[in-house]
């Protein structure tokens, strides 16, 4: 039987996608979470065969639990289920250590499929995703503009950025003024929507 972690925040498509992948003979979804922070630990308890993660999840993103649990538990192969069919997104799932990196839109045959694949050795990505990723700009903001972008994403003030990051005002502006730049938008909300919609925040 292939083992089978699933983390996913709506519980209703939770339960759907255990139910369904259990019909399979030779899958068995033996963990349920809801939340990032679950991922590792229920993992490191229960030692899947595969974690079948969503990316947008209270607490960390999926993307976050796919570099831990690779750091953790190199065995456990990681993929990524998700809304969220954004080029960026699968760089940064590639580069977090996932193997797998599906939409949720596609047959559960297919799913299931992939997690045969992936568990065989194979790397599995959404045919569509895979090309227009080939075809999208690689993310040009650097871990430091994309950590003031994120910070930003609320509303914060330059002052409340810089506190939380502990970094001066001034080299925050630096960095806003470069990202605003990278994302050819007019402010720190546009650049930082335009940075989450193509999947560089991570």
């Amino acid at each position: 039987m292939i083992r089978i972690l699933l983390a996913e925040d709506q519980a209703m498509m939770r339960g759907a996608l255990a139910v369904l992948l259990g019909l399979e003979d030779d899958l068995e979804v033996v963990a349920q979470v809801g939340t990032g922070t679950e991922i590792v630990p229920t993992a490191l308890e229960v030692r899947p065969d595969v974690a079948l993660l969503d990316i947008e999840l209270p607490g960390i993103s999926g993307l976050e639990a796919a570099r831990e649990l690779a750091a953790r538990i190199p065995e456990c192969r990681v993929m990524i289920l998700t809304t969220f069919s954004r080029p960026g997104y699968v760089r940064e799932a590639m580069a977090a250590g996932a193997v797998g990196f599906l939409v949720k839109d596609g047959p559960v045959e297919e799913l299931a499929d992939a997690i045969r694949r992936v568990l065989r050795g194979e790397t599995v990505l959404d045919a569509d995703l895979a090309a227009a990723t080939l075809r999208a700009a690689p993310n040009p903001l650097t871990a430091r503009e994309r950590d003031v972008l994120a910070a930003s994403e609320d509303g914060s003030r330059i002052a409340d950025i810089a506190g939380r990051l502990f970094l001066s005002p001034s080299t925050v502006r630096n960095y806003l003024s470069a990202a605003i730049g990278k994302t050819g938008t007019r402010n720190k909300t546009e650049a930082a929507l335009a940075a989450r919609r193509n999947g560089w925040l991570g």
